[in-house]
């Protein structure tokens, strides 16, 4: 669901932590658009799906930030950064095979970042990025 304001587009998801903090999922100002932090939780049940790797996690993260991009007008490949969080430093490997798999030859500038407690004990990984739409 997209929302409009004077200056922002905002888009939003059926996270269950969307509308407990009060965040967009992505918003947009001019040609920039903010992901937040994206995690693997399925927006219709509310849970990460169980006993999902951290690959698994990243790949479903990266898919609704793809998604969010889109709803706001632009294209994976406006994507110009990147920022990976992930609990365990082993798990890093699956989701830098994720961003690759995932953006390719886009390559943004990305950052990871390891030892990261998330809100659930569940996550294994949230991922944030920002695009610019030319």
């Amino acid at each position: 669901m997209n929302t409009q304001d004077t200056q922002n587009v905002r888009y939003r998801t059926a996270n269950p932590y969307e509308n407990t903090i009060g965040y967009s999922r992505a918003v947009r100002r001019g040609n920039h658009i903010f992901v937040s932090g994206t995690t693997a939780i399925d927006p219709k049940t509310g849970i990460i799906p169980p006993d999902s790797s951290a690959y698994d996690q990243a790949v479903l993260a990266m898919t609704e930030i793809c998604k969010a991009v889109e709803a706001l007008g632009g294209r994976k490949e406006d994507v110009v950064r990147v920022r990976m969080y992930v609990t365990k430093r082993g798990d890093f490997e699956g989701v830098a095979r994720a961003m690759k798999e995932t953006f390719g030859t886009v390559q943004p500038a990305a950052t990871g970042l390891v030892g990261i407690q998330f809100v659930s004990s569940d996550m294994k990984v949230e991922i944030e990025a920002d695009a610019v739409v030319l």
